[in-house]
Parts: structure tokens; C-alpha cells; sequence
């Protein structure tokens, strides 16, 4: 077996750099998978485990824990190198997965599925900054595109693997099966990634990173709960809302004092920076509007059952498979970005217009379409951010960079969840109240408040028209007349929440415009940062 080796930095040079880069991929691939494959098991999982209530929960768990981790793993992998914390990362998944296919209970399955977030933390940040320890920035954005297009393929392959596991075996298959994705991804890191030895003593930011995750639990269990738990305004929310903030503001204080912060304040400073971050964040906040909300109206509108709805997202990520790796292999040859990124955005904003048109005429191919159209925008614009935040900073500081914008874009979706959620469900209740007709009056008050979602499955469905059979031919016609209403209000309120999602995207095209141009660097980038040759100290094997 080769030596290993010390180095002082995490560039990855040679041939094993081709190796890293398989295992940056598997990692990227059965990672994101277990979305999806997640997601479609959900329906036998609820049968089984029964506990509707903590449905929301196996996913927001997740969420929640490897959103707060991925801007620690960042920092930490800049100063300990990405070694450590990416096998810490597969392990944590790897045991998370386990519990997770043992689950007894609902209540067991949140606790495990948030267990295994705290590995998908190093999961989401790893890879991207990986990559950027093998190639340069010029290299890079075809590299991302490759990446970003596995991403894609996993979606595709997801559902229709994650139907097959829990059909064939069981659903706590669709967690097992990561436990040999996971032991080859530990074996690749251990032997491609090097062994990071900082130059210098470095001192942790361990008390901001206390009040970073104190802060913003009680900010995503607000978010969480908005609108669904609990009303915008009532005073749990006041209170997590305000209680998030007040520990946000002493984190960032305290990040201004800190010797070696965990989020260097001054990275705000940087214009390429913040409009990465806020450019993120409007992008995500257009692509959840889609993503949440389009199967429902797939479901309820078009009348596509729940198993094919699911499948409306294959188009998009077609065309976010497309868009990806177009766009960085335009960006490799030319090492500009600003024109594609004007593109990108003006993709997004006309795919968001042509979504608005929609209505309950459309036809499930205009659908087809405008999924494509979005996944060619958004699946072009996204890499590209991600290259232009990590061309623009020290080669030492991308894990940082490259985790906080990855962090603060998945705010974007957290935050987006709640405020189209509510969006629909009050457009919705305002329209079936006007479109019910005048036999049907007697059940507003039984609809008021119910959300759209809950008339759409076919359990539902059969309760309601059972209810209007007692009526005879006229019950018949009675629900028809309710179906039909309802299908006109769901329109109405999918239109309103695209509506605010074409604000996002005009916003994003807005700010492509002031996303200053940095031509992409090429071999020079290691050369500046004193890393055209990584330091090195020969060690006996590790193995």
C-alpha cells in the first residue's frame, strides 16, 4: 500500500485526485437518492408506523439538523482539512440509516432521520469544497456540472427505486440500502483524501458555534410551525421568532470579537459574496414553489393520481441535468460567467410566467414543458454561483465560503415552505367560499380551514361522496359540483403562490445584473495561495 501522507493544505494532486473524484460522486449520488427514495416510501411507512401527525417531521428532522452542521463541517474542514469530518459525516449517516430502517414508532423514525441529518450536514458541504481541492476554478465549472447533473439523475432514479425497494422488500430497505453506499464512500475517502495538519495552532470558535445553533433552532421550528401549527402571529411564533433573533444578533457580535470566527463577518463585505447569498436564496425560493406545490396541482387539477404526480419532477430535472452541464462546460472554455448568468435568469423568469398561465385547461405536456424550461434555468444558475463565491476567495477559505452560501441557500427552501403554504391555503379558502354554489352553502363552514392537500387523496375523496350518496342522483351531481369547485379554487391558489414565485425570479434576474464579472482562475489560483505544491510529510500506512 502507498504511503500516506501529512499535507497543510487539502489539495488533492496526481492520480488519486481522479479517485476522489469518484467517490465526491457516490457520495453526491446515494445521498441525495435518499430524498426521494424516502419520500416515495412515506405512504407504507404511515401505514405501518401509523402517526400522521409527525408525517412533516421525518423530513423537517433532517432538515433542520444538517442545515445547522453544514456551515460547522465548512469552517472546521478549512482548519482540520475535509478528511476527518466527511468519514465523521458518512458515519453518522451510515448509523443514522440503520436506526432509521429499525424504527418502531413514528416518534423513533424523527429522532433517527435527525440523527442522520447531522451526517448529511458534512454530506451537502464535502463534495462541492472537494471538488474544489482537485481542480481550479476554470476546471471546475465542468466539474460542477458533472456533479450537479448525478444530483439530477438521482432524483430521476429515486422514486422509481424507492416504489421498487418497499414493494419487493420493505420499506426499511430504502434505509439499509445507503449502509454499502455509505462503507464504499468511507473507504474512498480514506484512501484519496489526504490527512490535513495545520501549520499553525489554530483555536475553535466552539462558543459561536453554541450560539449559531441555539440561535437558529428556535428560528426553523418557527418556520416549521407557521402556518400550520400555529398562526404568523400568535405568540409561540412571536416568541421563537424573536428569541432566534436576539441569539443571531449575539452570534454575530460576538463573530466581530472572535479570534478565528466561524463566519468571518467581513465576507460580507465581499460584493460577489453577497449577492451570491441573496441570489441563492431568491432562486431557491422560486424553485420550492415548484417543487412543493406543482404535484398538487398535477393531482388536484390535471387529476393524476399520487404515485404519477410524483413523477412531474423528472422533466425539470431533464432539463437541470441539461442546463448543469452546459453551463459549466461553457464556463470552463470561456472563464466568464456574467453573460450565462443574465441567461439563466432570464430562463427562470420566463419559465415562472409561463407557469402563472397555467389553469384547469392545461394539458399535461404544457406541464411537461415548463419543467423542463425551469430545470434548464435553475440547473445553469445554480453551479454557477457556487464557482463564482469559490473563484472569488482565497483558496484556504473555501470550505467556509462554499458551506455558508450552501447553508443560506437552504434557508431559502425553509423559508419558502411556510409562506407559499399559507399563500395557497388562503387563496384557496377564499375561492371555494365564493365558488361553492348556493346547495352547497351548508358546508363552508365544514371546509373553512381545510387545506387543500387533505381533499385530494382518493380516502378522502370516497369519504366525502359517500356522505352525498344518502341524496341519491342529486348527491351525485352535489359532489361533482364540490369537486369541480374545488378543483377551480386549487387553480386559483396555485396561481397566486406562482405569482409571488415570478416576483423571486424577476428579483434573481435583477441581481444577476449586479454579480460583478471575475474572469475564473486557472492553474494561478493554487499558484497565489502558495499551493502549487501541497506540503507534505511521509507517515507510516495508516492502514
Amino acid at each position: 500500500m502507498a504511503r500516506s501522507r501529512i499535507q497543510t493544505t487539502n489539495q488533492i494532486t496526481g492520480s488519486r485526485k481522479w479517485w476522489a473524484l469518484v467517490t465526491v460522486l457516490l457520495t453526491m449520488f446515494f445521498s441525495s437518492m435518499d430524498q426521494t427514495v424516502v419520500s416515495t416510501a412515506m405512504p407504507t411507512i404511515l401505514g405501518d408506523l401509523h402517526g400522521f401527525s409527525l408525517y412533516a417531521w421525518v423530513f423537517t428532522a433532517y432538515m433542520m439538523t444538517s442545515s445547522i452542521t453544514i456551515p460547522i463541517f465548512g469552517k472546521l474542514s478549512d482548519v482540520f482539512g475535509r478528511k476527518p469530518f466527511y468519514l465523521l459525516g458518512l458515519i453518522l449517516f451510515g448509523i443514522g440509516s440503520a436506526i432509521s430502517g429499525q424504527a418502531h414508532s413514528m416518534i423513533e423514525l424523527v429522532y433517527a432521520r435527525a440523527f442522520q441529518g447531522l451526517g448529511a450536514g458534512a454530506m451537502m458541504s464535502m463534495p462541492r469544497a472537494t471538488i474544489g481541492d482537485i481542480f481550479t476554478p476554470k476546471e471546475r465549472g465542468r466539474w460542477m456540472g458533472v456533479m450537479m447533473a448525478v444530483f439530477g439523475l438521482s432524483s430521476i432514479i429515486g422514486p422509481a427505486l424507492g416504489g421498487w425497494i418497499t414493494d419487493a422488500f420493505s420499506w426499511r430497505w430504502v434505509f439499509y440500502i445507503n449502509l454499502p453506499f455509505a462503507v464504499l464512500a468511507i473507504l474512498g475517502v480514506y484512501f484519496t483524501l489526504p490527512t490535513v495538519r495545520a501549520e499553525h495552532r489554530v483555536k475553535v470558535d466552539w462558543f459561536g458555534t453554541f450560539l449559531l445553533v441555539i440561535g437558529l433552532i428556535p428560528i426553523l421550528l418557527g418556520f416549521t410551525y407557521a402556518g400550520n401549527q400555529y398562526a404568523w402571529n400568535s405568540p409561540v411564533e412571536i416568541a421563537l421568532f424573536a428569541g432566534g433573533l436576539v441569539l443571531i444578533v449575539l452570534f454575530l457580535l460576538w463573530e466581530r470579537r472572535a479570534a478565528d470566527p466561524l463566519i468571518a463577518p467581513n465576507l460580507f463585505k465581499n460584493r460577489i459574496f453577497s449577492m451570491s447569498l441573496i441570489l441563492g436564496i431568491l432562486v431557491s425560493m422560486t424553485m420550492f414553489g415548484s417543487l412543493m406545490f406543482l404535484p398538487i396541482y398535477v393531482q388536484g387539477v390535471l387529476g393524476l393520481n399520487a404515485q404519477s404526480s410524483g413523477w412531474v419532477m423528472t422533466p425539470m430535472m431533464i432539463g437541470f441535468i441539461a442546463g448543469s452541464m452546459v453551463s459549466g462546460q461553457v464556463m470552463s472554455k470561456s472563464g466568464k460567467y456574467r453573460y450565462l448568468a443574465w441567461i439563466s435568469g432570464a430562463i427562470i423568469v420566463v419559465d415562472s410566467f409561463l407557469l402563472n398561465q397555467m389553469n384547469v385547461n392545461t394539458t399535461w405536456m404544457t406541464v411537461v414543458v415548463n419543467m423542463i424550461v425551469l430545470g434548464l434555468g435553475i440547473g445553469s444558475l445554480m453551479p454557477l454561483l457556487n464557482m463564482v463565491v469559490q473563484n472569488a476567495f482565497p483558496y484556504a477559505m473555501m470550505g467556509t465560503v462554499n458551506s455558508t452560501q450552501q447553508f443560506v441557500s437552504s434557508l431559502g427552501g425553509v423559508i419558502a415552505s411556510p409562506i407559499f403554504g399559507s399563500i395557497l391555503n388562503d387563496a384557496f379558502a377564499k375561492k371555494l367560499s365564493a365558488t361553492l354554489p348556493a346547495s352547497l352553502s351548508q358546508m363552508k363552514g365544514k371546509l373553512a380551514g381545510v387545506s387543500p392537500q387533505s381533499l385530494l387523496t382518493a380516502q378522502a375523496q370516497q369519504a366525502i361522496a359517500k356522505q352525498f350518496q344518502a341524496f341519491g342522483q342529486a348527491g351525485q351531481h352535489m359532489f361533482e359540483q364540490l369537486m369541480s369547485a374545488v378543483k377551480i379554487s386549487l387553480t386559483y391558489g396555485i396561481s397566486h403562490l406562482f405569482e409571488v414565485g415570478l416576483v423571486f425570479a424577476i428579483l434573481s434576474l435583477i441581481g444577476t445584473f449586479f454579480l460583478p464579472e471575475v474572469k475564473l482562475k486557472g492553474e494561478e489560483y493554487f499558484k497565489e495561495s502558495g499551493l502549487e505544491t501541497p506540503s507534505t510529510t511521509p507517515l507510516p500506512s495508516e492502514g
